[in-house]
């Protein structure tokens, strides 16, 4: 009897003690959010854009240069002639972090965000086409990097 007992016990201190760990925390889980600082950096990135095409194609292209991810820099990259103007939907900004550019499989390092956007080209002044799709931007310590429209 006093084994029965002695085994009663034991199972009761170790069920006050398992339930003891599991404490509750007080909140609702939510996803993660883009924040109001990447926001902004995602919007600077595409007016930064836009005001270097607005001076010319190779402002425009040496902006490109700057901005493209530092993991991905390709020295052999013909940018599109002319120039481009991106319109973010920033409405629709939000985190994408399985992406991995196409032709690879590495993951870039930072913060990987899609927005859906409406990209023009310009030549001589002139708008020669949009098109509507989806473009990926990288925080990565602080700044916001692209990925270069290449042609080739």
């Amino acid at each position: 009897m006093a084994d029965v007992l002695a085994r009663a016990a034991t199972a009761l201190a170790c069920a006050l003690v398992l339930a003891g760990c599991g404490s509750a925390t007080s909140g609702v889980a939510r996803p993660l959010r883009v924040t109001d600082v990447e926001r902004e950096l995602v919007s600077g990135y595409f007016a930064d854009l836009n005001e270097a095409g607005g001076q010319g194609t190779s402002e425009q292209r040496d902006l490109l240069k700057d901005t493209q991810h530092p993991d991905f820099r390709d020295e052999d990259c013909q940018l599109p002639s002319g120039t481009i103007r991106v319109q973010p939907t920033m409405s629709t900004l939000r985190l994408d972090p399985a992406w991995t550019p196409p032709g690879t499989e590495e993951h870039p390092r930072g913060v990987v965000l899609v927005v859906a956007v409406t990209l023009t080209v310009v030549q001589e002044g002139s708008e020669i086409g949009s098109q509507i799709g989806s473009q990926h931007v990288v925080l990565l310590n602080g700044k916001a990097y692209g990925f270069a429209p290449c042609v080739n």
